[in-house]
């Protein structure tokens, strides 16, 4: 590889259209402000991303869908950021290609991180792109609070531990790193967090950004999400 090493940080999301994003959450607090959070959380995490310190080398994308989206996304994450689209409805699809496309573009590793995880600490990305340049191949997992995990750091673009998933369950962590196992995959994993999706995540969320939470420390100011959080409660009386 040619020139310093550089990671690639890619957050999977769509765009924060209402009725199109965040649908579990709309449920609970209506669909135009889900789609605000969901704005929220992606300049949040793009600002995570540019928290990691340059000279450790790094480049942060939005993997988006829907196609047309261009405008929206560049609207609300760093200038920096490339976009890589990624419509497929398989999650798993979503994650093998775009791991694929952005280890072909001569990163040295890729992370691929939920869209859903405002308040993620930088320091979780910083030692996920150290463990990765260890010597020899392997895997980082994020495991997040529900089962699934906030992030997937590979070296090489294994097909294995994207397949026979059963995405959206509690076993989504469980399973990856049964086919990690099964391929002989070296796996480290990073502190757990959380993803905020429905009704108990965003509790989580208010409790994290208020200082009360027990669970969930140290994580990032998210000044977006919190900006957002405040005027919605103010407006609901909360």
């Amino acid at each position: 590889m040619n020139g310093p090493m550089q990671a690639a940080v890619g957050i999977i999301c769509k765009a924060p259209r209402p009725g199109a994003t965040k649908t579990r959450l709309a449920a609970v607090i209506g669909e135009d402000a889900a789609a605000k959070a969901s704005a929220c959380f992606l300049r949040d995490l793009g600002s995570c991303i540019e928290q990691i310190p340059r000279d450790l080398g790094r480049r942060g994308y939005a993997v988006y869908a829907p196609a047309g989206a261009e405008a929206e996304l560049r609207a609300l994450l760093p200038p920096s950021f490339g976009l890589l689209l990624q419509a497929d409805t398989i999650l798993g699809n979503v994650l093998h290609r775009a791991a694929c496309e952005l280890l072909a573009h001569s990163h040295d590793c890729v992370l691929l991180v939920n869209g859903d995880s405002p308040t993620l600490p930088p320091q979780f990305l910083r030692e996920a792109i150290d463990r990765l340049r260890r010597p020899g191949d392997r895997m980082v997992l994020g495991p997040a609070s529900d089962g699934g995990y906030y992030l997937i750091g590979l070296k090489t673009p294994h097909r294995e531990v994207f397949s026979d998933i059963p995405w959206g369950t509690s076993s989504v962590t469980a399973h990856t790193l049964e086919r990690a196992r099964q391929t002989a995959l070296d796996y480290e994993l990073l502190p757990e967090w959380y993803d905020v999706d429905d009704a108990q995540t965003f509790a989580w969320l208010q409790e994290e950004l208020g200082g009360r939470s027990n669970r969930f420390v140290g994580g990032a100011a998210a000044s977006a999400t919190r900006a957002w959080l405040n005027s919605h409660s103010a407006a609901h009386g909360r």
